[in-house]
């Protein structure tokens, strides 16, 4: 059928995204590293075309950069870069508080069934990543922290702050993970206020949502600064 072959192509898009995304958030992709359409292409077993297209999806996510006439390369994001990471995630996150402070929906009424249940949905979410940071285990925490900032953004009804706070967040992980990556145990070294995130946000306290944030940051920030430090 004619549809066929863009489906099969689109498929191979989004996989080979997704696997080169973990490659590069599982630091197993060095900062710098370099490579070309036809390395993958090759790697994979598959044509140049899908490759190029998940190549340009991920450069536009931060996740690589376009080498131009050269192919692509991951990132060598430095600590300044990580700075205004944080320091931009911090204006996200306050616009999507205001809501709270708004009494615009989805938070208006946090008890009613629909935003309840999402709310529990995003806690889920947060209580996973919270196993993960206590446990060190730093590949299922990104899953799920990006999972859980993902959905928790959709919540607040604005899709472009949403999408601008997953690439941030996403960007921020691959700056970061080049630095835990060499700590031999991350128990105990990650944070872990997802849930009394949610909680904070489902009894519309925006300032306890906001100190919560802060802290966050605070912690991300002073631990990649020592670890960059050596």
């Amino acid at each position: 059928m004619p549809g066929n072959g863009a489906v099969t192509r689109s498929t191979l898009r989004q996989q080979i995204a997704d696997a080169l995304r973990d490659e590069v958030l599982a630091g197993r992709l060095q900062p710098g590293r370099a490579f070309t359409v036809k390395e993958i292409a090759d790697q994979y077993g598959v044509s140049a075309t899908p490759v190029r297209e998940a190549l340009v999806d991920l450069s536009a996510q931060g996740i690589l950069e376009a080498d131009q006439h050269r192919g692509f390369r991951v990132p060598e994001y430095s600590l300044d870069d990580y700075r205004g990471m944080i320091e931009a995630r911090s204006l996200v996150t306050d616009s999507m508080f205001q809501a709270l402070v708004d009494g615009r929906k989805p938070f208006a009424d946090p008890e009613e069934p629909r935003t309840a249940k999402a709310l529990a949905a995003v806690r889920r979410r947060g209580e996973e990543a919270q196993r993960a940071s206590a446990a060190g285990d730093l590949t299922v925490l990104i899953g799920y922290d990006l999972r859980f900032w993902r959905e928790l953004g959709a919540l607040f009804g604005n899709p472009y702050l949403a999408d601008f706070l997953n690439r941030l967040r996403v960007q921020s992980w691959v700056c970061a993970v080049q630095h835990l990556r060499r700590l031999p145990d991350l128990r105990g070294r990650l944070w872990s206020g997802h849930t009394e995130l949610v909680d904070a946000l489902a009894r519309r306290d925006p300032a306890g949502a906001r100190a919560i944030v802060a802290g966050y940051n605070a912690h991300a920030l002073a631990l990649i600064e020592r670890l960059a430090a050596g």
